[in-house]
């Protein structure tokens, strides 16, 4: 395999697969708010933070860990200065004393936080202004969630940078032109001392997640009630964990997961499958890591093209990454694997994003389906071709052909999805 490509996918890894707890974008924005005290050198007592329209949407209806039930912007900000560790990034607000969770509670009793739109243009955007007697600072972060452009303290530039970086990271380009081929050839050939630690913590802090899920009454409990309903055969187990991990995550489960593009929901749902099926089947543990890198980097490429925040629910490339990854697991190659992602794009594509919330986990299993059905119509010789809908011949126009949907056409669906959700506070 060429040596830069083989270099890129390691990079690639090692950049997205990073512990969070919590949803990422109240975890970014608790960053910013403990960054920002930091700055000031105090708790401040007025506070001004500018936020995107995405990043108010999947704010709005979830619950910030560590705070016992709250959700939405002004929570995330609280739990940020009362408690936030900057250095641990989006694991910000992980370890937090019930001294804290009490400072927490206290100053949004106390303090006023204004919440208010960014005027920015740009997707991913939080902008936080902070005030302790004659003392100001200012953090931006645009772009991802860890993407730290601006730092500045009572008129002072600390830091800066362009804003213009591609909003996944720093590997961005190279995710959207590695292709599907590439990333088979990649996992067959890896040498997996250079990404196991990777991939044994993905397997360790999802599993877990989802194990948790499963047990107790998080949110609407979709994972139980899969099993329940549905019963306990490989494919339904599947479904089932990935939307039990979930269930958990997006209510308020203090258990951090290793993320995908950006995403708890989405590293679970690339992973917690291809687990649950090498478990089901005896496959051997080398087998298993080739077949969650496929899922990995299949799920970093699908979303490349369509950006970190948009209307298009980023589950969906998630589950036809299981699904690529499920494939592989079970002996296919890339020809099996390519069709695999067209079914399941043909499949779920246009699913919409309609913030984080309890529904996340019904979304993600139906995502996995995607990806399974788009499998098991493979294993039996079925595909959908080019020319049906959106699709077009070849995995990579299809996939350019989604981003495109994704990113450009669904813009104003976006626009729209907001609209109805702040009608509604």
């Amino acid at each position: 395999m060429d040596t830069q490509i083989y270099h890129s996918c390691i990079s690639i890894l090692a950049e997205e697969l990073v512990p969070a707890m919590g949803c990422t974008e109240p975890i970014a924005v608790a960053y910013a708010a403990a960054l920002a005290r930091d700055t000031l050198g105090n708790i401040p007592e007025e506070t001004e933070v500018a936020v995107s329209d995405s990043i108010l949407k999947n704010v709005k209806s979830v619950i910030v860990p560590n705070t016992g039930g709250m959700r939405g912007v002004a929570a995330a900000v609280a739990a940020g200065f009362a408690a936030g560790k900057a250095e641990r990034k989006l694991e910000v607000i992980s370890e937090v004393s019930e001294t804290e969770r009490h400072a927490i509670a206290q100053f949004l009793k106390t303090q006023t936080i204004r919440v208010m739109k960014s005027d920015t243009g740009c997707v991913f955007d939080i902008g936080m202004h902070v005030k302790k007697g004659e003392d100001t600072a200012y953090v931006r972060i645009s772009g991802h969630h860890t993407n730290v452009v601006h730092i500045e303290k009572n008129g002072q530039v600390l830091f800066d940078k362009q804003t213009a970086q591609e909003e996944q990271g720093a590997n961005a380009a190279l995710k959207a032109e590695i292709s599907v081929r590439q990333i088979v050839e990649f996992a067959d050939t890896v040498d997996l001392a250079d990404v196991e630690e990777l991939l044994s913590r993905q397997i360790e802090y999802n599993t877990a997640i989802a194990q948790e899920g499963l047990k107790n009454d998080y949110g609407a409990r979709v994972g139980k009630i899969l099993l329940q309903a549905f019963g306990g055969d490989v494919h339904n187990l599947a479904k089932a964990t990935a939307a039990a991990g979930s269930d958990a995550r997006m209510n308020g489960c203090e258990l951090p997961v290793v993320i995908v593009s950006g995403s708890g929901n989405q590293g679970m749902t690339a992973s917690l499958p291809v687990i649950v099926y090498a478990k089901k089947y005896a496959i051997s543990r080398e087998r298993m890591l080739r077949a969650l890198i496929v899922s990995d980097l299949v799920t970093v490429h699908l979303k490349a093209g369509i950006g970190c925040l948009s209307a298009y629910c980023g589950a969906v490339s998630a589950g036809c990454g299981a699904g690529a990854g499920v494939c592989y697991l079970l002996g296919g190659g890339y020809e099996e694997i390519a069709h695999t992602v067209v079914n399941a794009l043909a499949i779920e594509s246009g699913v919409i994003c309609d913030g984080a919330k309890s529904s996340c986990a019904a979304k993600v299993a139906s995502a996995v389906e995607a990806g399974l059905v788009g499998m098991e119509m493979t294993k039996r010789g079925s595909e959908f071709r080019g020319g049906d809908g959106i699709l077009e011949k070849g995995v990579e126009n299809t996939i350019r052909n989604v981003s495109d949907l994704a990113r450009n056409g669904m813009r104003e669906t976006n626009e729209e999805i907001i609209r109805l959700m702040i009608k509604t506070v």
